[in-house]
């Protein structure tokens, strides 16, 4: 839910808290676990679970090698929780133009770095720039382009966006701030 007015622009920015993101810390979990359990029952002898049969495993090299890709999966899905459930990358972008100021705020790890809040003035923004790359893995991603420093992304890497869609978000925002768009 984007807010705009004459002055003000807030554009929220979705973090981890995503429905794949949820898809993929629940498989790797569940088949971390299984790998372990398969591996472990191996040494024992006898499942541990029924439905997962280990009667083929030998444990030394096999046995071994699954409860270590099962540990390691654990630890995986266990960052890929954390992430989830701190929300790490949400944040929003905000333009104020009557104090003439951007905030680009995201949600970081826990410690000392967890609220990131870059802060620029308006007047430095040169472009509103786009990067379009089509193929195997497409990538569209809004750039701000400030005088004398890097170009800093305004949406995710990874966002699914529509050319149209993001098009249509890159002219509202140089709209708003009155400057250009590069890289049609």
């Amino acid at each position: 839910m984007n807010y705009q007015s004459e002055w003000l622009r807030i554009d929220p920015i979705k973090g981890s808290r995503r429905f794949s993101n949820l898809c993929w810390a629940f498989l790797l979990v569940f088949g971390a676990i299984g790998f372990f359990s398969v591996g472990f029952s191996s040494y024992l002898g006898r499942d541990l679970i029924p439905i997962l049969s280990s009667q083929q495993i030998i444990f030394i090299p096999q046995g071994i090698v699954m409860c270590f890709y099962g540990i390691a999966g654990v630890f995986l899905g266990f960052y890929l929780w954390c992430t989830i459930l701190w929300n790490v990358g949400s944040g929003y972008n905000q333009f104020d133009k009557r104090e003439g100021i951007v905030y680009l705020f995201r949600w970081g790890f826990p410690g000392e770095n967890r609220r990131i809040c870059i802060r620029f003035m308006i007047k430095n923004i040169q472009a509103i720039r786009m990067e379009i790359q089509e193929g195997f893995s497409p990538r569209r991603v809004l750039y701000l382009r400030i005088k004398g420093q890097q170009d800093v992304p305004l949406t995710r890497l990874d966002e699914e966006l529509t050319l149209r869609e993001m098009e249509e978000k890159a002219a509202e925002l140089a709209r708003f701030l009155r400057v250009s768009i590069e890289g049609f």
